[in-house]
């Protein structure tokens, strides 16, 4: 709601710029698509070898993190 509304008062001031934004942000997105994916790829990873690295220390009864 609020990049609305953000928006909205970027129409008001400057309607070119505005308009551009309309225009480049659908393709910003998909460029940022890729870099979106392997972050969750690569903290998926990580959270799967904190898991293994820690799974001794639980089992044995450590305290919870």
């Amino acid at each position: 709601m609020m990049k609305v509304l953000l928006w909205l008062v970027l129409v008001v001031i400057a309607w070119p710029i505005a308009l551009l934004a309309l225009v480049l942000y659908p393709l910003v997105w998909l460029l940022m698509l890729p870099f979106r994916i392997i972050g969750i790829s690569v903290t998926g990873v990580l959270e799967t070898l904190r898991a293994v690295v820690t799974l001794p220390a639980r089992v044995l009864g450590g305290r919870p993190g």
